[in-house]
């Protein structure tokens, strides 16, 4: 999924913040994607990374009939994992590796760009008429964000059932389960969903940052009631978090060390300084570094002007 176009024409500094005992709370706001309005939940000004979490979407639910809602051109990335979770309907990825993955709900997709990659993302022709999911990027450490790129479909994320919740781990690992996609820093990714008239208590790493979204249904989070398309960041240092609902809920979790490196993003690009930018951008356009995606019918996008210096966050 792409930026497409960025709210800023500079590079944005994205460095980890202190965090503290806090609930905090951060409103979504709508801009497109292609013809598809979205939400975008992260980054913030305020709050720009969460643990090494740098970017999330929420799309849906929609339905639809001969419409194609999801249509992404060719577009690139360096410097970050994109992570595909769908609740209802169908996403195909194909990209410059030639990789072609049909994504269902509660398959996990993950691309790791490295260096560079290009791909697109579109409803496939036998589609549901449904579309309901999240995109988000992971901000890889800089140990790892120029190695090759990569691809990898995983059909069954580890499920396990708690006490008045339902978790599937969708990246990192939670109470002893790991995921099988590829994960560079300590973090976590889970699709929590909470029973109807139920309550729960699930432990919490203290020495992680997390946040919380609601994707369906209504919920609180010990005692306050949390809003859809809304960012919830609960800082570090919680050993647990309760959770509680009426008529049961579906509810993202994000969390992560935080991370120990400075990162600029721009576009679809994650990097460390504006001379990365500019290079990935001119390569880009120019038909370096980044192969086509073979697969994908029409013209890909092109990238936004680049102007001025990184504004420090």
């Amino acid at each position: 999924m792409s930026n497409l176009q960025p709210t800023e024409s500079t590079a944005q500094e994205c460095a980890a913040a202190d965090s503290a005992r806090v609930l905090e709370t951060y409103p979504a706001h709508e801009t497109d994607l292609g013809h598809m309005r979205i939400r975008r939940i992260l980054p913030v000004r305020q709050r720009r990374m969460i643990g090494p979490w740098c970017f999330l979407d929420r799309y849906g639910p929609l339905s639809f009939t001969h419409e194609k809602p999801m249509d992404v051109a060719p577009h690139p990335h360096i410097g970050l994992q994109t992570v595909s979770w769908l609740l209802s309907g169908e996403i195909i990825h194909h990209d410059s590796l030639g990789t072609e993955a049909l994504l269902r709900p509660g398959q996990l997709g993950v691309m790791t760009a490295g260096r560079g990659i290009a791909h697109t993302e579109e409803t496939p022709v036998e589609n549901t008429g449904r579309l309901n999911g999240v995109q988000l990027w992971v901000a890889l450490p800089d140990a790892h964000r120029n190695g090759p790129p990569a691809f990898g479909h995983h059909p069954t994320p580890p499920v396990l059932e708690e006490p008045g919740v339902l978790v599937h781990v969708i990246l990192g690992d939670w109470m002893g389960r790991h995921s099988d996609g590829a994960a560079y820093s300590p973090m976590v990714g889970a699709e929590l969903t909470v029973h109807p008239g139920l309550s729960t208590a699930l432990p919490l790493r203290p020495e992680y940052e997390h946040a919380l979204v609601v994707l369906s249904g209504d919920a609180a989070f010990e005692g306050q009631s949390l809003q859809p398309d809304t960012l919830y960041y609960l800082g570090a240092h919680r050993g647990e978090m309760q959770l509680s609902t009426r008529a049961g809920a579906q509810v993202l979790l994000i969390g992560g060390a935080p991370f120990g490196e400075t990162i600029l993003m721009w576009w679809n690009f994650v990097a460390r300084s504006q001379e990365e930018i500019a290079a990935a951008r001119a390569d880009w356009e120019q038909h370096v570094r980044f192969e086509d995606v073979r697969a994908y019918h029409g013209a890909r996008l092109r990238a936004p002007q680049l102007i001025g210096r990184p504004i420090t966050r």
